[in-house]
C-alpha cells in the first residue's frame, strides 16, 4: 500500500462544536483536506489516516446523512464508529455529561454528539462533555449550529462558483413544512459561516420565525468584519431576487419547541412560503437550489425544483461524507 502523506497536526485534539470556534485559516484547511479526500475516494485510493481509532456517535435525535457519513467515513479512514442511541444508554437514567466525557475519552479517540431538539440544551450539553473530555468533541447538530452540514454547503458552493465568492448572494429562507418543528441550527449555521467567506446573506422568514439573537448578532458582526452584507427581509420573493444560491427550509419557533402542535398550527398561515419554479425565476439564471435534506416535497419545495437542473442537493449531501472525514482526520 502506498505510504500516506501525513496530515497537518495543527487541529489535532481540537473540538468542532461551532464553525465560529474555528478560524478562517482552520476552516480552509478542513475544506482543502475534504477536497483531497474526495479525490482519493473517487479514484479508489486508500486514505487510512485513522487506523485503529474509534469515534463514539451519541444520538439524541434521528439521522440518515449524519450517521452514515460518520460511520462510512470512519471506516474509509481506517477507524471505527460506534453508534449509541441516547435512550439505550445510561444518559437516559441521568448519567452526567462529565462522566460520559471522561469515560468515553478513555475508550476511544473522539466523541460526536447530536442533540438538536430543544433550544438551550444541545450546545450546552456538548460543551459540558468537552470540558471533561480529553479527546475532541464533534457536533453532529445542536440547537445552535450544524457545522458539518454548513461546511459541506460551503464546499458545494465553491465547487459551483469557485473560491472567490465576494458579491455572490445566498438567500436563506424559511419554508413551510407540516411534518415537525425542525431545528434552527442549519439557517443559523449558514448566516454565521457564509459572511466570513465572501457571501452576502439575505435571511427571510415570517415574523414568528426569528433566529436566536446571538446568532443574528454574530452574522451582522461577521459581515461587517469581512466586507460582506447581512440583511433580514419578511418575504421569500425579496430574498430570492438576484440570488446566486437559494436555501429555503423549514425551522421551528424558538419559544415553542416544547409545544409543537400549536407551533405547527401557526405555520399553516404561511403555506405559500414554498420554493417553486416561479420563485426560482427571481434568482439569477445560473442560481443553484440547496437543502440539507430531507426536504418536505410539495411543501418546502416542488418536485420540479428539487429534481430540476438547478438543484444541487445530492452533490451537497455527498459532500457531507468528505467534510466529515476531513474534520475527523484532522482532529482525531
Amino acid at each position: 500500500m502506498p505510504k500516506l502523506t501525513p496530515l497537518p497536526k495543527t487541529l489535532r485534539g481540537k473540538d468542532y462544536i461551532e464553525t465560529k470556534d474555528w478560524t478562517v485559516k482552520e476552516i480552509e484547511l478542513a475544506l482543502k483536506t475534504a477536497a483531497d479526500l474526495k479525490k482519493k475516494f473517487k479514484t479508489g485510493k486508500p486514505h487510512r489516516h485513522l487506523p485503529d481509532k474509534t469515534v463514539f456517535l451519541f444520538f439524541f435525535d434521528k439521522s440518515t446523512r449524519t450517521r452514515n457519513s460518520f460511520e462510512a467515513g470512519a471506516t474509509q479512514l481506517g477507524g471505527h464508529a460506534h453508534f449509541i442511541a441516547a435512550e439505550t444508554s445510561q444518559v437516559a437514567h441521568g448519567e452526567s455529561p462529565k462522566d460520559m466525557g471522561i469515560i468515553l475519552s478513555s475508550y476511544g479517540h473522539a466523541i460526536a454528539i447530536r442533540h438538536d431538539l430543544l433550544p438551550g440544551e444541545g450546545n450546552s450539553y456538548m460543551r459540558k462533555v468537552a470540558e471533561h473530555a480529553t479527546v475532541p468533541v464533534l457536533n453532529m447538530q445542536c440547537d445552535i449550529d450544524h457545522p458539518f452540514q454548513t461546511l459541506a454547503d460551503l464546499m458545494t458552493i465553491r465547487e459551483e462558483f469557485g473560491t472567490k465568492l465576494r458579491r455572490r448572494k445566498i438567500a436563506v429562507s424559511w419554508a413551510y413544512a407540516p411534518s415537525y418543528a425542525k431545528p434552527m441550527s442549519v439557517p443559523q449555521g449558514l448566516i454565521t459561516l457564509m459572511p466570513r467567506f465572501g457571501l452576502d446573506v439575505v435571511l427571510a422568514h415570517p415574523p414568528e420565525y426569528a433566529l436566536m439573537k446571538s446568532e443574528v448578532e454574530y452574522a451582522r458582526k461577521a459581515a461587517a468584519e469581512n466586507g460582506t452584507s447581512f440583511e433580514i427581509v419578511d418575504n421569500m420573493e425579496e430574498a430570492f431576487e438576484g440570488a446566486d444560491v437559494v436555501y429555503p427550509k423549514s425551522w421551528g419557533i424558538e419559544s415553542m419547541f416544547q409545544n409543537p402542535k400549536d407551533a405547527l398550527e401557526i405555520s399553516k398561515r404561511y403555506k405559500h412560503w414554498i420554493c417553486d419554479e416561479q420563485k426560482m425565476k427571481l434568482a439569477k439564471k445560473e442560481a443553484i437550489y440547496m437543502h440539507c435534506l430531507p426536504a418536505d416535497r410539495g411543501y418546502e419545495v416542488t418536485d420540479g425544483v428539487i429534481d430540476g437542473p438547478q438543484s444541487r442537493v445530492f452533490p451537497e449531501a455527498e459532500n457531507r461524507l468528505h467534510t466529515c472525514k476531513s474534520v475527523m482526520a484532522l482532529t482525531m
